[in-house]
């Protein structure tokens, strides 16, 4: 029987983020180049999106480039760039289908052309959608993100547009490039790292954590309804007793 039907609907995590990592390593596995494991890492992006969108998750965040991956062999991060064009060309009408819309963050101006708009089309061929929101983090760096946010605020209250009093967790949040979609309730990283890798440090604060040694691109519908069912076997107390809640496990 599929974990799947384990899975309480009235209690999906609304927003979920994944760290996909292991392509390499599983590539090395079977005797290959690292593309190779990044080409057969799209798999599991494909599974994880469907099965995301079929049992009614709002929100899927993956990082999918971090501004560091800037610093590796520049063929692979060429053939990483071309890769991501021909699977935004090849996965959006998939994602029309699927009701899925697409979004990206991150430093986007620091991708290809060919990337850029590539994706521009993608995001507004999907734009009207309604169902999944698929958010790719593309050159993407939390430390950045809060620093760009940092100034933006520091710039609206030297122009008056603010008081330096009224800065609070709010006024941070929507300087973030993730403003408008909710803090991530649960976070995958695959390949048995335990760490977050400058990935979306504030926006995690209140997230669950969940690490598997399965390799990503060995990463199906199974092993995301496994994380979803041990998400659902916590209990998410934010600094508040079980008693507070009225809950328990």
């Amino acid at each position: 029987m599929s974990l799947k039907e384990s899975i309480i609907k009235e209690r999906l995590p609304r927003h979920i983020a994944i760290i996909m990592d292991g392509n390499g390593r599983w590539a090395k596995k079977q005797g290959n180049v690292r593309i190779f494991g990044h080409k057969n890492a799209l798999n599991a992006v494909r599974a994880v999106c469907e099965g995301c969108a079929e049992l009614g998750v709002e929100y899927l965040t993956l990082y999918a480039f971090s501004t560091e991956n800037w610093n590796r062999p520049k063929m692979e991060v060429s053939a990483l760039m071309d890769l991501l064009v021909s699977a935004i060309n090849t996965e959006t009408d998939t994602l029309i289908k699927n009701n899925i819309r697409l979004n990206a963050i991150g430093r986007l101006t620091d991708l290809p052309e060919k990337v850029c708009a590539n994706l521009r089309e993608a995001i507004e061929r999907t734009k009207a959608n309604t169902g999944l929101t698929l958010t790719l983090a593309l050159s993407y760096s939390s430390k950045v993100e809060i620093i760009e946010a940092v100034r933006r605020i520091a710039s609206n209250v030297a122009d008056g547009k603010i008081a330096a009093d009224s800065i609070d967790g709010d006024t941070v949040s929507q300087n973030l490039y993730t403003c408008g979609i909710p803090d991530p309730d649960l976070l995958i990283r695959t390949s048995g790292e335990y760490r977050i890798s400058n990935f979306m440090l504030w926006q995690l604060a209140y997230a669950e954590l969940y690490f598997t040694p399965t390799l990503w691109p060995d990463f199906d519908k199974e092993e995301l309804y496994k994380a979803i069912v041990d998400y659902q076997q916590r209990e998410r107390r934010f600094g508040m007793t079980s008693e507070q809640l009225g809950q328990s496990i």
